[in-house]
């Protein structure tokens, strides 16, 4: 399952552009592949350009994707953070990663050495270094946290609305055929009242028959009892699925009438 097989992903772009307006953070939201499902917003020259573009650094930088949770310290000497995307049940779905944020002013001579490290110039690397926004962790840490949250309520709503919505019209459309199933069950029941109440007429003029015949009658007398046994039988069952029709009628109404909230 994918989160654009379900989600609005207009607005889920609208959230992370809002997010990484009032943040100055980078941000970009990936699959369960790692594939990039959203625009990418702040990336910085220095992670995307430079740190990235060399072999080595791109080699730390997926090092750090695959293994980085939370907010955390990247090979390179900025915060990042990677937040799960996931469903109420725990299905992850993907994530939102970024950061790209120093969380203290930077210590040129290390990041220096940092790029002689990875073949960068050492000078085209500090001037990207210089673009690169400045928060605190608890600022990191919070503005992550808030984006993790805002963008897994919405999934989650979306995924609500989707398939609930559909579970609900699915149970809809069973109350209306189950009531129909009643009405049909309702219909030859009192069809089977009718048979039995000719069958109690019958064994009765058996019974009046058979009486008159004297001894000639009385197997015509035993037959007419069995027959009156079985329509008395017969009575009762009509009487016990009158009862259960008429039960599972109430539950069907309430159902009815039920209001379904839709997640």
């Amino acid at each position: 399952m994918k989160i654009e097989d379900f989600a609005d992903m207009t607005q889920f772009e609208a959230i992370m552009s809002n997010w990484a307006k009032a943040t100055g953070l980078a941000t970009v939201a990936v699959d369960a592949d790692g594939k990039y499902i959203s625009d990418c917003y702040n990336f910085t020259d220095f992670c995307i350009k430079l740190t990235r573009g060399s072999a080595e650094g791109c080699r730390r930088c997926e090092k750090c994707d695959a293994e980085g949770k939370g907010v955390y310290h990247c090979h390179a000497g900025l915060v990042d953070f990677g937040i799960p995307l996931e469903l109420a049940d725990g299905t992850v779905l993907g994530s939102v990663i970024g950061g790209q944020v120093l969380p203290m002013n930077p210590d040129e001579d290390q990041f220096r050495a940092t790029a002689r490290e990875l073949g960068i110039n050492e000078d085209e690397y500090i001037e990207a270094l210089g673009k690169v926004n400045i928060k605190t962790e608890e600022e990191i840490n919070a503005s992550a946290t808030l984006l993790g949250q805002v963008m897994n309520n919405f999934i989650n709503s979306e995924y609500n609305s989707k398939y609930n919505g559909t579970l609900i019209e699915s149970l809809k459309d069973g109350i209306k055929q189950c009531d129909e199933y009643v009405s049909n069950i309702k219909s030859d029941t009192k069809n089977l009242d009718a048979i039995q109440k000719k069958q109690n007429i019958l064994a009765l003029n058996a019974s009046i028959e058979a009486a008159r015949a004297g001894e000639a009658g009385r197997g015509f007398t035993v037959v007419a009892n069995e027959v009156g046994k079985l329509a008395k039988s017969c009575t009762e069952l009509n009487k016990e699925i009158s009862s259960s029709v008429n039960s599972i009628s109430q539950v069907i109404h309430h159902l009815t009438e039920l209001k379904i909230e839709e997640h």
